[in-house]
């Protein structure tokens, strides 16, 4: 693997994911922290619903996608967060 990404939801994932295939990179997009080995590509995209779940889960959630995706070796990782910042009263994660 050459980049790891988390995304804070299925359609930002998604845009990433095939952004990265155009751009001609073998990827594979998982929705949730998955409880399997990380998969043989050069970028995967983990999609959460960090942009809207409470705060606590949503860093909690991003730091086990984080973890599980180290498991794919020591690599870049690239957090996709929306770009309309919007996600909650209270902001996003990013924010």
């Amino acid at each position: 693997m050459k980049l790891g990404c988390i995304a804070d939801d299925f359609t930002g994932a998604t845009d990433l994911a095939n952004n990265l295939v155009r751009a001609g990179m073998s990827t594979v997009q998982v929705i949730g922290v998955p409880d399997t080995t990380v998969p043989d590509a050069d970028a995967v995209v983990v999609a959460l619903k960090s942009r809207t779940c409470p705060v606590k889960q949503a860093v909690a959630e991003s730091v086990a996608a984080a973890r599980w995706l180290r498991q794919g070796g020591d690599v870049p990782i690239y957090f996709k967060v929306c770009s309309t910042f919007d996600s909650t009263p209270q902001g996003t994660l990013a924010l």
